[in-house]
Parts: structure tokens; C-alpha cells; sequence
């Protein structure tokens, strides 16, 4: 997807925003930067000096489709009202409203199988449940990898855990 494209979906992004009566910022800066470091997050929202900026993955970038990317665009355009820097009460009501006016599927965090991008980050753990089965791919360690006997699977089984395969969530197991 070129940069023009890319930029072109910000600016859908912000007029589709602004028609539904969602009070994004004045100030944002019309191109989109392409982060080539990003591994984890497909896109950012950045306020400098009372004006935002607006990152997308490059992965991402170049391995999505158009409704992928609008979609992360809509997301971090969302960041930039007035109080909702986090995930919090005020952004999910507009995440909501422009779901329910353009059937988009706006969430606070997506997977990289939700976009259609290859996840080639390499699995050092896996959290297994042993009731469903579960595998919960995790790249660092963390308190549930630490201490999985402190969590439940949504089923309720319980967590173990198993060293990785270096390899990402859709190589061999």
C-alpha cells in the first residue's frame, strides 16, 4: 500500500469521525508515519507539543488489507478527543459509535490473525491449559509465564507453561 493510500484512509478516518459527531483534534498531522520497528502494536497515536501524530507498522502496511489498516487508523484517530489518551470509558463510546455507523469492528486491542498479518514474532513460552487445551502464545517473560498458577484459562482451566519454539504463532508447534 503506498504512503498516498495509507494517508488517504487517515483523512477518511477523520471525516467519517467527524460525521458522526466524534470531537477529534484539530491538529492532526495528515501523514502517516510508518514505524518499521513496531513488533508488537500495529499502530500509535503520538501527541507532541499539542499536536498528534499518527504510526502505523509497517508490517502491517504491507501485509494488510485496506480495511485493516482504516480500521488501526480509526483506532488511534480515536486517541486523539479530548480524554481518551487511554482505552477508557469516552473512547469505547466512540469506538462503539463509529462501529455501529460504518460496521466496523474497532476494539482496544487487535490480534494478527483479526488483520490477516503473519505473526513471525518468535514464541519463547507457551500457556497451555490443561483443561481446553489453550495455547497462548507469550515472546518475554511476564507474571503469567512466571507464575501461571495465579490465572485460569477463560474456561477455567488451569495454566501451564512451556518453553517455545522460536518461532512465530503460526510456525510449527
Amino acid at each position: 500500500m503506498t504512503q498516498e493510500h495509507i494517508d488517504g484512509l487517515l483523512a477518511k478516518a477523520v471525516a467519517l469521525a467527524r460525521a458522526v459527531r466524534i470531537p477529534v483534534s484539530q491538529e492532526i498531522c495528515p501523514q502517516v508515519q510508518i514505524n518499521r520497528r513496531a513488533r508488537t502494536r500495529f499502530g500509535c497515536c503520538i501527541r507532541r507539543d499539542g499536536r498528534y501524530t499518527i504510526e502505523l507498522s509497517a508490517q502491517l502496511a504491507e501485509q494488510g488489507d485496506e480495511r485493516a489498516v482504516f480500521q488501526v487508523l480509526a483506532h488511534e484517530v480515536l486517541h486523539t478527543c479530548q480524554g481518551c489518551a487511554n482505552h477508557g470509558a469516552r473512547w469505547r463510546g466512540y469506538a462503539q459509535r463509529m462501529n455501529g455507523a460504518y460496521g466496523l469492528d474497532i476494539r482496544r486491542a487487535d490480534s494478527f490473525a483479526a488483520l490477516g498479518v503473519e505473526d513471525s514474532r518468535p514464541v519463547r513460552y507457551w500457556v497451555v491449559c490443561s483443561r481446553c487445551g489453550r495455547r497462548i502464545p507469550r515472546m518475554k517473560r511476564s507474571p503469567l509465564v512466571d507464575h501461571p498458577e495465579r490465572y485460569r484459562c477463560a474456561c477455567g482451566g488451569a495454566l501451564l507453561v512451556e518453553a517455545g519454539d522460536q518461532q512465530g504463532e503460526n510456525g510449527k508447534e
